[in-house]
């Protein structure tokens, strides 16, 4: 597979000399806008410690499990982060890790944390910094345990505290930022489907964007499910158009800095969205400078 150089480089494990005194001052600049620890269990000093040490490479890492790749995808809600993070992560023999995902299944447990959550989840706000980092740790752990030794990221980082954090343990290759038209996200994020019964994702809006004035249109066709899925769908508590509009405020807020935060440091591809995927995922690959002919193994 060819990659070039100079997007990415091999992962070198850059040991921080003072990681404790790094992370008590990025930890102090932690946002109150994110509201009260949801437990007060998980401090965010000791949550970072915990990422710091899951995110340690294996002692006898195998091989078959993967590459040193440690990519990030940024974008809005919507903008389809997981469907092309798991695309890559298929291609590239890495694990896509989307903590979206990690708080869902937290939802779903019967813990302490799960009504706390939901309050949060289904009002379009982001869940503390330590909860997530805590989350993100105990799959790293668990991912380190099987061998796992690369990862693509998705959800996070989402504030430019996490974005520290990160770069504190662990050297980010590549950071890719996603972009699409708002009309076509929220259409996007109110057409999603998921399947009660086998947890496959749909969507039933058909985008259609007219171009004027020089400006692209863009087409997305319905992703519709088979016949086996159709009486079983369901929309997302928080996919609502309030919610939706919410979520795309707290995002403009506070994590397009983090967009900032990797261009200066050289790791940020943008990549706009041109349509649907069989226009964008070939589009992708050119810019990540993948072998086109890989491109069948997942289209």
């Amino acid at each position: 597979m060819a990659v070039a150089h100079r997007l990415f480089r091999p992962f070198t494990p850059a040991a921080k000399n003072n990681l404790s005194s790094f992370l008590i001052r990025s930890l102090s600049s932690s946002s109150s806008t994110h509201g009260p620890s949801l437990d007060p269990e998980i401090d965010l000093k000791e949550a970072a410690a915990e990422l710091e040490k899951s995110s340690s490479p294996s002692s006898s890492p195998s091989p078959s499990k993967g590459r040193n790749f440690h990519w990030v995808f940024l974008g809005c809600p919507g903008v389809g982060k997981g469907t092309y993070a798991s695309r890559l992560s298929t291609l590239l023999g890495v694990p896509h890790i989307a903590t979206g995902d990690l708080v869902r299944e937290e939802l779903s447990s019967s813990g302490l944390l799960s009504s706390q959550l939901k309050e949060l989840v289904n009002h379009g706000k982001l869940v503390p910094d330590e909860f997530i980092i805590s989350l993100l740790s105990k799959r790293l752990e668990a991912g380190k345990e099987k061998g796992e030794s690369g990862y693509i990221l998705d959800g996070f980082p989402r504030t430019v505290t996490q974005a520290e954090i990160l770069e504190g343990v662990i050297n980010v290759d590549l950071v890719i930022n996603l972009k699409l038209k708002e009309e076509a996200l929220l259409a996007k994020c109110l057409g999603r489907r998921i399947c009660s019964e086998c947890g496959a994702n749909y969507n039933v809006a058909c985008i259609d964007i007219k171009g004027d004035d020089g400006d692209d249109g863009m087409y997305m066709p319905p992703l519709l499910p088979p016949p086996k899925c159709e009486s079983k769908l369901i929309t997302r508590a928080d996919d609502t158009a309030e919610v939706v509009k919410e979520r795309l405020r707290v995002y403009n807020k506070l994590t397009q800095p983090v967009e900032e935060f990797y261009r200066k440091r050289g790791k940020l591809l943008e990549f706009e969205l041109p349509g649907g995927i069989p226009q964008s995922w070939p589009k992708l690959l050119r810019a990540l400078h993948l072998e086109d002919d890989k491109q069948s193994a997942i289209a």
